[in-house]
């Protein structure tokens, strides 16, 4: 990955991007999956991203490598803060927002190359239309990104347990998992929800995250953080061994 980086910086119509490795739980956690990583990027437009997907060695290659591969794309709904000094997401408003963005999630193992999921030209099937804010109802997906402060690491990571527990325990969570850019101080979580309701009922329900939620604030965890909803609008592959929106 760490040799795609060049590439990516000089591909057209990618906007923002992040190479992202992933931890064990279903959050943030110390312990890192080596087999597994992700890719957020925020594209121009739809032809962008399908040009990079249909056409670029760096995806052909994912896609060669790849035991398992899980592709969505969404729309951004809301979002605040900010990813390196950025707002990736944004401006959102009622009926605009940036070009569409991409999570994909993949598994490999050099040992065992296997086909993941075919590009969009292999299939020749349409990609569903963007929703349109008022027509978010239906599935969520939720980033969620932190730069943890040094003097703040020990209380982040002795939270994350209780955390991860509340969250496994929410029957409105289709998928969830931990990503960061550094090892421990740069830390981000992805998941995705049945609908906005679960969202709330976790974010303002949960003991556990909403005693979190005070002290970041309280005691300052942070220099810098991000929250951002999505609409999910497409789809393809699969997360261990399923699609969640499936």
């Amino acid at each position: 990955m760490a040799f795609d980086r060049p590439v990516l910086h000089h591909t057209e119509g990618l906007l923002f991007w992040r190479l992202l490795g992933t931890g064990r739980g279903t959050s943030m956690s110390l312990g890192a999956d080596l087999s597994r990583w992700a890719m957020l990027a925020v594209w121009r437009d739809e032809p962008s991203l399908e040009e990079f997907m249909d056409r670029s060695p760096i995806a052909a290659r994912w896609r060669g490598e790849s035991l398992e591969a899980w592709h969505v794309r969404l729309r951004p709904l809301t979002s605040r803060g900010s990813w390196g000094g950025t707002e990736p997401f944004g401006p959102i408003d009622q009926t605009q927002s940036r070009g569409p963005v991409e999570v994909p999630l993949s598994g490999s193992d050099s040992h065992e190359p296997m086909t993941a999921p075919p590009s969009r030209a292999d299939t020749h099937e349409p990609m569903t239309t963007p929703p349109s804010r008022a027509d978010s109802r239906g599935p969520v997906a939720v980033v969620t990104r932190a730069s943890i402060r040094v003097g703040r690491l020990a209380a982040f990571y002795r939270s994350v347990a209780a955390v991860d527990r509340d969250l496994r325990e929410q029957d409105g969570c289709l998928a969830s998992v931990g990503v960061g850019e550094w090892p421990l101080a740069r830390q981000a979580t992805f998941s995705l929800w049945r609908d906005a309701a679960a969202v709330r009922s976790f974010a303002y329900r949960g003991a556990a995250h909403r005693q979190v939620i005070g002290r970041v604030r309280d005691e300052g965890w942070y220099s810098e953080e991000l929250f951002a909803r999505f609409a999910p609008y497409g789809s393809e592959g699969t997360w261990d061994g399923a699609d969640p929106l499936g």
